[in-house]
Parts: C-alpha cells; structure tokens; sequence
C-alpha cells in the first residue's frame, strides 16, 4: 500500500477556505438568515449560531437522540442533517414547544411522571414523544417502545417517559 505523499504549500500560504452558503432557516416560526461553513450540521447550526441549546450534542454519531428536533413536523437526528438541507424548511426545537409560557402537554406529562433524572437526554426525549403522538403512532406499549428506541437514557427513566407518553395519549 503506498502512502500519500504530504500536502505542501508555500510557507505562510494558508489553507484554502471552506465553501460557505447563505440561507435562512425557520426556526421555532422565526426566519434566521446565516451565512456558515457548507458542512455545519443543523444541531451545529441551532446550538452554535443561533444559540438554541436545547438539543444536546450526545453521540455525534446519530445513535443517541439527544439532538431530535422536528423539521416540517418530523423528528431529525440533527446532528447526521447538514444545515443546508433544511433551507427555508419549518424546523421546532424543545424551545419552541411552548405556548405563550405554557409548556407543551408532553413536557407537562414528563414533569409529572419524573420521567428524567439527569436531564440530557430530555429535550430529544421530549421532541421523539411530541412526534410520535403528532403521527398517531402511540398506540400500544410496544409502538411507544418501537418509536422511541433512538433515544438512549443512560440514567434508565424509560419506564416513567412511557407512562408520560401514555398519560399524553390517553388525554387526546
């Protein structure tokens, strides 16, 4: 197998700079224009540029969950999403979820059920479950267990953020 041969360049010649785009994002139905690196993620995007922290940056791999936000109404593992590709798409953060001070019925339900311990996993908890609900897809113990598989908690509150989603569902 041979080897790459080294990149050379002259002595204080810098390296070339990385494509930028220009484009706007609605975020939590606010338009943000930004002008980034082609290769942010969205997670990046949201937590770095705009400042939503919200989604956490777990695994950044994907297998996680901490960073599930919704675009046009479904749920993203943002940290795998190129900003890019969400050009002028509807995207909702954890931040994004309440009303007018009012928290969404499944943050709601997750402070009633305790259904955290450590709290990072549950901005992506919470996005998966409000998705979920939004598709209809909860309907048995075993679709919630299904649905929200991509979502790891490593304190192991599984059992009280189902009864949170099945306390939300049963409400509807």
């Amino acid at each position: 197998m041979q080897q790459a041969e080294p990149e050379t360049r002259p002595t204080g010649q810098s390296p070339p700079e990385p494509p930028h785009v220009t484009l706007t994002l609605r975020v939590n139905g606010t338009p943000h224009t930004l002008r980034i690196d082609a290769r942010v993620t969205l997670l990046d995007a949201l937590r770095d540029h705009l400042g939503l922290t919200g989604a956490k940056k777990g695994c950044d791999q994907g297998a996680c969950g901490a960073c599930t936000v919704m675009a046009d109404g479904r749920r993203v593992v943002s940290c795998l999403a190129l900003a890019a590709q969400y050009e002028g798409r509807d995207i909702t953060t954890v931040e994004g979820l309440a009303t007018d001070g009012t928290p969404h019925p499944v943050q709601e339900a997750f402070a009633r059920h305790d259904a955290f311990q450590c709290g990072y996993c549950t901005p992506g908890q919470v996005m998966s479950a409000v998705c979920l609900i939004a598709e209809g897809r909860a309907g048995t113990e075993e679709d919630i267990r299904e649905f929200m598989s991509g979502n790891l908690c490593r304190c192991g509150a599984y059992p009280n953020i189902r009864a949170a989603i099945r306390d939300v569902t049963a409400e509807r």
